[in-house]
């Protein structure tokens, strides 16, 4: 079921059973609101339709929300009224939830889920257990189906999210390749004209849709990329031997100079990497001072004192250790939770002392740096 299916269905629903006539535009806006959405454009943000597999819990509509938004649609009240349940049988019927995009991505990258993915009344929690479906291609109906559809549509209005979980859900499977060795001969015979049949056929077919995921995978992750997505970019400076990914990111003039700086490690710019590195700790990201330190500024001791005081300065000192307790899955240990702690974090920073002339420089230095993020508002 594409979107505008589901729509033209709740469409369908909501004349039958109230017999009243509902334009497809105030249908968008009532779904929206079923999920606590006050309009379809704030829904549309982070927030994309899909079906609940069996064991997955529904998120019940907002019937206050629903009934209010009627109103400012125009509905007269004793419309108002039945509205909110007829939604509410459909959607059931139906079995049709909502995700956040970013927590789907969390997911698809096998990221823990952080702490807004539980906030009440969402439906982000479903993809908190088994993800594996997912990215199945032969999911392709019910809830794969209205997921994709929903990533699909907002993917071709330039949502750099969509395309950013497309590109992931169609990420190539490298066990693929191995499982079926002969795949890609049988695939080439195809095309040459050979007819196939038995398992030569299914493993062509099976090639051919590999290759197509794989062109799929690509498509989005680049798009996502040039929309700005910088995890997208960083994917593709990790799986693409290509410094446009390097110029296209340095371009935008939104980007993460952290994110630039990785990028550029990543394909072996490091005179690159050092200056973006840079940029992002006059900006005040300690991490980038701390990479700086250990990796760019070790032979200068007098900078990387700087950074150590910068880094005071700005709230988070490098010369202290750093220890925090975590859940299994890296999360932040949380005490009504329970259960086996992890340590994680860093030591402090550990460099030979300055005479007391260069430490006094070390600390003018770094509170110039200071004063520049100050007064232009980092």
């Amino acid at each position: 079921m594409t979107i505008r299916e589901l729509a033209y269905a709740a469409q369908q629903h909501l004349q039958v059973n109230t017999r009243g006539i509902f334009k497809r535009a105030h249908v968008y806006e009532l779904l929206a609101a079923c999920f606590g959405f006050n309009s379809y454009a704030a829904f549309g943000v982070d927030t994309v339709f899909m079906q609940l597999r069996q064991n997955d819990t529904p998120v019940p509509p907002q019937r206050a929300l629903i009934t209010r938004r009627c109103i400012e649609l125009g509905f007269q009240p004793d419309k108002a009224v039945l509205i909110p349940a007829v939604l509410e049988s459909f959607l059931a019927q139906r079995q049709i939830g909502v995700a956040s995009m970013s927590s789907l991505i969390r997911c698809l990258r096998g990221e823990p889920p952080n702490q807004d993915d539980y906030l009440a009344g969402e439906a982000n929690r479903l993809f908190s257990d088994d993800q594996d479906d997912l990215s199945d291609p032969a999911d392709n109906v019910g809830f794969g189906q209205v997921l994709g559809s929903a990533l699909e549509a907002a993917a071709s209005k330039g949502h750099a999210l969509a395309h950013y979980a497309l590109a992931l859900i169609n990420a190539p499977d490298n066990e693929d390749d191995e499982a079926d060795p002969g795949s890609a001969y049988w695939h080439a015979q195809g095309q040459q004209g050979r007819v196939l049949i038995g398992v030569e056929k299914e493993w062509a077919e099976a090639y051919e849709a590999r290759l197509t995921r794989t062109e799929k995978h690509l498509r989005h992750l680049r798009e996502a990329g040039r929309l700005g997505n910088q995890q997208a970019l960083l994917d593709l400076a990790d799986g693409f031997d290509d410094p446009s990914f390097f110029e296209q990111s340095r371009r935008d003039v939104d980007a993460d100079p952290a994110v630039v700086a990785a990028i550029a490690e990543r394909i072996g710019r490091s005179t690159d990497a050092k200056h973006w590195l840079t940029v992002a700790a006059e900006r005040g990201d300690t991490d980038a001072m701390l990479q700086l330190i250990e990796k760019h500024d070790q032979d200068d001791l007098l900078r990387c004192w700087m950074w150590v005081y910068l880094s005071q300065l700005v709230g988070t000192d490098l010369a202290e250790d750093a220890y925090f307790a975590i859940h299994e899955d890296g999360s932040g240990y949380d005490d009504d939770v329970g259960g086996s702690a992890y340590v994680a974090g860093r030591d402090g920073v550990n460099l030979d002392r300055l005479s007391t002339e260069q430490d006094a420089a070390a600390r003018l230095a770094a509170h110039e740096v200071f004063g520049q993020m100050q007064r232009h508002g980092a």
